[in-house]
């Protein structure tokens, strides 16, 4: 079986070395070429045949906008994975104009990348939706944990982040946080259950300090007594899922 083949186009070189040497003994994935400005990307993606392409979206010269838009008036269709820390709500319904596959707010897990990838070479065309649905469910978390003041460079955000996506698809496991969830979270990011327990109580005493006090007393108010007390861990995951489950309930 040949080689995944991936184009990578960003200007962290550092970044890129380290993707590299990620997937270097990969069997199945190799990134086969790599640009660090939008110019010389879109340049390689007419040049050579790539299987999926890892786009930045800021960068020198032309940025990762441009490299879409390019292959939007080329009518070039290809499987895109945009990966950037640039989280602002416009740029993201824009990204998803162009039809790129999934979005991946940094800094993310390399194998959670390598899933992303294996799952686009793999796909069949009745995917489509549930791939809408992961990024829209993506989009929707990181929204509302951004306004609740949980920064993303802290361990704890990325755990309530993969908690809430959990709970949200697996309605279930509301009954076994401590003993479903936590353990899963510590498997997928390679830590122990304790740690994942600290990280996630860390990260909503963050977010009371420094969050929005109206989404709070809008989302918490009716589980717990905000002026007197935080929410539990636990609270504070399922809360949000729900919040985003009724959410979907009225989009649909």
């Amino acid at each position: 079986m040949n080689k995944i083949k991936v184009l990578m186009i960003d200007d962290n070189i550092q970044l890129i070395e380290a993707v590299k040497e990620y997937f270097e003994s990969s069997k199945m994935i190799e990134i086969s070429s790599t640009a660090n400005d939008g110019i010389d990307g879109f340049s390689k993606i007419q040049s050579e045949t790539y299987d999926v392409i890892i786009l930045d979206l800021i960068m020198p010269k032309k940025d990762g906008l441009y490299v879409l838009e390019e292959m939007k008036k080329k009518n070039m269709e290809k499987r895109v994975i945009v990966t950037t820390s640039y989280n602002a709500q416009e740029i993201i319904r824009e990204v998803s104009d162009y039809g790129v596959n999934y979005y991946i707010l940094k800094p993310f897990d390399f194998d959670d990348l390598e899933k992303r990838i294996l799952d686009l070479c793999n796909r069949k065309t009745t995917r489509k939706n549930l791939d809408l649905h992961y990024n829209n469910l993506q989009i929707a978390i990181t929204k509302i944990l951004h306004e609740l003041g949980i920064p993303s460079h802290i361990k704890g955000y990325q755990y309530i982040r993969e908690g809430v996506s959990l709970i949200f698809d697996n309605p279930e496991m509301i009954g076994g946080i401590t003993k479903e969830l936590y353990p899963e979270l510590a498997n997928k990011f390679d830590t122990t259950v304790s740690r994942v327990e600290r990280a996630i109580r860390h990260a909503i005493e963050v977010s009371w300090n420094r969050g929005n006090w109206d989404l709070m007393e809008e989302i918490f108010g009716n589980s717990v007594d905000i002026d007197r007390a935080k929410p539990t861990n636990s609270e504070f995951i399922v809360t949000v899922a729900d919040k985003l489950r009724l959410d979907y309930h009225k989009v649909g």
